[in-house]
Parts: C-alpha cells; structure tokens; sequence
C-alpha cells in the first residue's frame, strides 16, 4: 500500500469513499507478491495495480460493488482456459486478493501518515474487521479478544521481520488450530542507501535509490561537492569523513552500503568500518588495479578474507553501462539480484519461473 499513501490520503480529506484490493497470498509465478494493492474510487478513480494489467479490470468491477455494499469480498484470480486474457493471469499464476471498503480500516488517517512518515505499523484484516499494531499500542478488533491478541502477537513478530502474508489462528487466538486466516501486512521504515562520494555517479545513483524505494543518504568530507544543488533527490546529505560518519549512523541488514569514492584515503578506512556491519550489500567502484591495491591495503589493515569476499567490487552488474545513469541502473541491478537471489542473466536464456 506505500506506493499509494498519498493519493488515499487526498481522498480521505476530501471525503471520498473508495475500496482497496490487496494481495493477500500467490501461487507460482505471479506478477505482484502480497501487500499490492489497488484502490477504486466512488468516482472511477484509480491507483496502484495488483497484477500488472492483468486482472485489473476484474479488479475494478468488484472494488466498485464493495464501495457500494460496504461489504468486503475476497478473490482469487488464475489462468482460466478461455478467459485468460479477459480476467486471468497470462503468466501462469494465481494471486488471492482480500477487497475491503475504506469503512474496514481501523484509524486509517494515523496509519496512512505512520507509512508515510516511515514509522513502524502493521495491520491484521479479516474481510470487514481489522487491527492495527503499533509498537505500543492496538487499535480496532477481529471480533474476539483471544483472536485479537494472538494476531497482535504474530503481528509484531512479523513486523520486526518486515514480513507479510497470511497467519493461520483458531477463531479465540488458539496457536494449534487454523479456523482463521488472518492477512497481516507491516509498513516499516525505508531501508538505508548510504552512498559514499559526491561525484556525478552519486547523483544517479541517489535518483535510483530513491526510486527503488530507499532512503537515500549522500555523504562526503568535502563541503564543495556535497551540496542540495548537486544531489536534490538524497534525503540526507552528511558532510564528514566517510568511516567517521559510518561509525555514527544506524546500519542494519537492510542497508546498502554504495562506496563511489575509489580514492584510498577514503575509502580502507571506510571499508574497515563497513565490514563490520550487518549491511546487506556493501558496493565499491574503482577498476580492477584499483580493487586490488584496495584488497592490499585492507589485508595490510587486517581485514579477513572472509570479511572481504562481502564486497562487491567492481560495483554493478556488467550491462555494458558508460554514463551515469547507465551506471546506476548496472548498480541496483545487482542490489536487486543480491537481495532477492537473481543470477543477473538474461530471462531469453533460463528455464526457471520469471518470479521466484
């Protein structure tokens, strides 16, 4: 639901009923994985997609049905021989979809402003009842006061994991049987981009970052270069030295770490802090020559072996890429890949499901 806060937001105070349909649960290869979702005005209005075009417009017909019974409704789409094309998934898989009018969200104007301010929040749906978890704090009821704590449970569980999906509970909260299913689906804050280095690829490579969803962090000792003017996109721009600043800031296993400076005054120091982290993707550009007198320098500093097959360096992937932005897309391309278990291979050559 992230990608369309902003305009239920501007629904909500202009007064406006709608529906949402959420991915609740897939099947094989389906396009969009739980927690899409797409919401249908009482004007025809419409934002997100839960399917990529497929069966929006299947979609459409019953979110505006549930705006007017105010009853929610759940759906399951797949590959049907002669519809496929009409209302079916073309690529083969199933998605299961839970429609809900806007009156079954529980304090929906806080949970919107909690998604897009970036603070932790989770929601537990059954068709027209919810809960919303906060940290310190429930809302709203699935109608039994067992039920409503073992999800508030589960919930905070799967929002430490920044998990989503389906939980299975007995209709008073018994862990042991599986009379409910219960969708719950946790907003936590934007991962970490840190990008090391205020040079022309940095720019590029905030842009993605920010598209792709980060929160985007420039950070360069050099006040000349690290300016608003040249990195208008970067939600933060830090000027200090690179190990100084890494030290300070949060970093954990969502954060990647993108170091554009290849100058070794910059960036051993760097990498020696960097390295003990728990970052998920630490990436370094430079060329080969330049890789390996790093390697060098870092052994010399005593960094492991094992520490230093972390790096990813040369950064990117090989696409052939010579400009900026060329270099950027190369980069999350391979943030992607690492994330997600991608080979990074042309799809034209695999015989293996599209979406793992």
């Amino acid at each position: 639901m992230r990608d369309i806060v902003d305009g239920l937001s501007a629904w909500r105070a202009d007064g406006v009923r709608f529906a949402v349909a959420t991915v609740v649960r897939t099947w094989r290869s389906a396009p969009r994985q739980p927690g899409a979702a797409m919401a249908v005005s009482e004007h025809g209005e419409v934002l997100g997609s839960v399917s990529g075009g497929c069966v929006e417009g299947a979609v459409y017909a019953a979110a505006e049905e549930v705006i007017k019974t105010k009853e929610a409704q759940q759906l399951v789409y797949g590959v049907s021989d002669g519809d496929a094309f009409e209302v079916g998934l073309t690529c083969g898989g199933t998605i299961e979809l839970l429609v809900q009018p806007a009156e079954a969200f529980v304090d929906l104007d806080e949970v919107l402003a909690a998604i897009r301010d970036g603070h932790p929040v989770a929601t537990a749906s059954i068709a027209d009842k919810q809960l919303a978890v906060w940290p310190d704090r429930i809302s709203g009821t699935l109608g039994d006061t067992g039920l409503d704590h073992a999800a508030e449970q589960q919930a905070a569980g799967m929002l430490a994991a920044g998990t989503t999906g389906i939980v299975r509970l007995g209709s008073h909260g018994e862990q042991r049987r599986e009379d409910q299913e219960v969708f719950i689906q946790t907003f936590l804050t934007p991962p970490r981009m840190i990008v090391f280095g205020a040079i022309d690829f940095a720019g590029a490579v905030a842009k993605i970052g920010g598209f792709l969803g980060y929160h985007v962090t420039v950070c360069d000792a050099r006040p000349v270069f690290a300016t608003r003017k040249r990195f208008p996109s970067a939600d933060d721009l830090v000027v200090r030295w690179p190990h100084q600043y890494l030290e300070s800031t949060a970093v954990d296993e969502r954060t990647v770490l993108c170091v554009l400076t290849h100058d070794p005054k910059f960036d051993v120091p760097l990498l020696e802090v960097a390295l003990r982290t728990p970052a998920r993707y630490i990436g370094v550009m430079g060329s080969r020559r330049t890789h390996s007198d790093r390697l060098r320098r870092l052994r010399e500093a005593g960094v492991s072996e094992t520490q230093l097959a972390r790096l990813s360096a040369p950064i990117g992937l090989d696409l052939g890429a010579r400009t900026p932005e060329e270099t950027a897309v190369a980069i999350a391309a391979e943030i992607i890949s690492k994330a997600w278990g991608g080979s990074g291979l042309p799809l034209t050559g695999l015989d293996a499901p599209i979406h793992g």
